[in-house]
C-alpha cells in the first residue's frame, strides 16, 4: 500500500492572520516547498454527517486574485460534481451560474447583444 502526505506551513502574525503559507505534496508534480496565498481545504466527517472547513488566505492577497480563486474553485466544485457522480444536468447548471459570477465581479467582459 501507498501513502502519500499534503503539508501545509503557516506562518501567522502577532494577530494570528495568516502571514505566509507553504504546501508540498508528496505526489505533486512539482518538488518541494511552494508558495500560496490561500488554500480551502474541506473535509467530510462520515460519523457526523458533515463537512469541516478550513479557509485561509494571506494579508497580502489581492481582491481581484481572490475573486480568480473564488471563480476557479466554483468551476473545480462543477468539476467534482460531475466526475465523481456524473451529476451532467447539476455541473452544467453550476457552470453556469460560474459564467454570471465570472461577469458580476469583473472577470470577463459581458458579451455584446
Amino acid at each position: 500500500m501507498k501513502t502519500s502526505e499534503i503539508n501545509f506551513k503557516i506562518q501567522l502574525d502577532e494577530n494570528h492572520l495568516p502571514e505566509s503559507m507553504q504546501w508540498s505534496a508528496t505526489d505533486s508534480d512539482v518538488n518541494g516547498i511552494q508558495e500560496c496565498k490561500s488554500l480551502m481545504i474541506s473535509v467530510w466527517d462520515p460519523k457526523e454527517k458533515s463537512t469541516l472547513k478550513i479557509d485561509l488566505w494571506t494579508k497580502d492577497m489581492l481582491i481581484d486574485e481572490m475573486k480568480i480563486f473564488m471563480h476557479q474553485t466554483l468551476l473545480s466544485m462543477a468539476n467534482t460534481l460531475e466526475k465523481s457522480i456524473q451529476e451532467e444536468k447539476m455541473a452544467g447548471d453550476m457552470r453556469d451560474f460560474c459564467e454570471y459570477f465570472a461577469e458580476k465581479m469583473g472577470l470577463k467582459e459581458p458579451e455584446e447583444k
